[in-house]
């Protein structure tokens, strides 16, 4: 028998969502299992309500009021399956995906120490196939546990059905308007290398290294660089960093020798953040969104602004950057309920 859960009405979802952004759900619910998530699509069907998915609210924009019914997974298990000098761990999509980090840093098992203090939940961490430091998770996941919502099947997809590119996955894709992930499984060792790619990060582990330390030390730099969203709301890096052609690439070096520039399986990747830095934006404030004045890829909210203030500001960001460089940025928040 399906379960029944509460679904409350006309919801202040501001609080939820890491740029502060003024949004009501028409409808909302913060299921904490499968069966209670399957009551909650069962009454969306019966009702004819479009379903918006939110996880821990750091990676999207969303639209002022959200029709039809906006559902939260709430469950938030974890457990580690041993098998031998590797595991399985196992993670419902609500947990937090920092405090996931920490404690299988903690308790000495490599693999996700690089992604260390990525706000968000487990569930939205295939979704963008997140990454931070030469590490993505798509390189970890064994596999994705989700809900279709068109039947309420459980359905259970491998790392190589994932579809996973740089910030990028099925469930971005083809799975968007179908899939409500509820588990993720990721693959950890005991023993492995660190991964200390980045001069910023190997400065600062000594080798050889912990699990725990290079997660420490990951998040001291996140902590330099980037704005606490608890004090000062944000989403993280708007834009994705842009890959352009060799040739592309090796013409904009001739010009701008210091350019930061990255090989990538399709062409060359730049960073997004110098290229907004050399259009003198960095610190810039317009209305009530500025730049961050450490970090030129973080858009931040100062409060009482809206999502088509932030859109207007970060067109003008592209904007700039396009006529400077003839590159065009892509954002990375997703637009959440808007009916477009």
């Amino acid at each position: 028998m399906t379960a029944s859960i509460h679904i409350a009405r006309e919801v202040d979802l501001s609080a939820l969502n890491t740029l502060g952004l003024p949004a009501i759900a028409e409808h909302y619910a913060e299921p904490a299992s499968i069966s209670e998530l399957q009551a909650v699509l069962d009454e969306a069907r019966s009702q004819q309500w479009p379903v918006v998915v939110l996880g821990g609210g750091s990676n999207v924009i969303p639209a002022p009021y959200i029709e039809g019914v906006v559902i939260r997974y709430s469950g938030a298990d974890t457990r580690l399956e041993v098998e031998g000098d590797s595991a399985l761990l196992h993670a419902a999509a609500g947990a937090d995906w920092p405090t996931l980090v920490e404690a299988t840093a903690e308790a000495g098992w490599w693999g996700i120490e690089n992604l260390a203090l990525i706000p968000g939940s487990a569930g939205a961490a295939p979704v963008q196939n997140i990454g931070a430091y030469g590490v993505e998770v798509g390189e970890l996941i064994e596999r994705v546990v989700y809900v279709d919502q068109a039947d309420n099947s459980v359905n259970v997809l491998s790392a190589s059905e994932c579809g996973f590119g740089y910030r990028d996955s099925v469930f971005k894709n083809a799975l968007s308007e179908r899939a409500i992930i509820v588990e993720i499984v990721l693959r950890v060792s005991r023993h492995a290398s660190a991964r200390l790619n980045y001069a910023d990060l190997a400065q600062r582990v000594a080798v050889p290294a912990t699990p725990a330390a290079v997660a420490a030390a990951v998040s001291d730099i996140r902590r330099d660089k980037l704005p606490d969203p608890r004090q000062l709301a944000n989403a993280g890096s708007f834009f994705k960093n842009p890959t352009v052609s060799e040739a592309k690439a090796s013409a904009l070096a001739a010009d701008h020798p210091d350019m930061p520039r990255y090989p990538a399986a399709d062409g060359v990747k730049l960073a997004a953040g110098w290229l907004i830095d050399r259009c003198g934006l960095k610190g810039v404030k317009r209305g009530h969104f500025g730049i961050h004045e450490r970090q030129a890829l973080v858009i931040v909210h100062f409060g009482d602004g809206s999502a088509q203030e932030l859109s207007d500001f970060a067109n003008s960001i592209a904007a700039q950057v396009a006529d400077r460089f003839g590159i065009q940025l892509e954002q990375e928040p997703r637009r959440l309920g808007f009916s477009d």
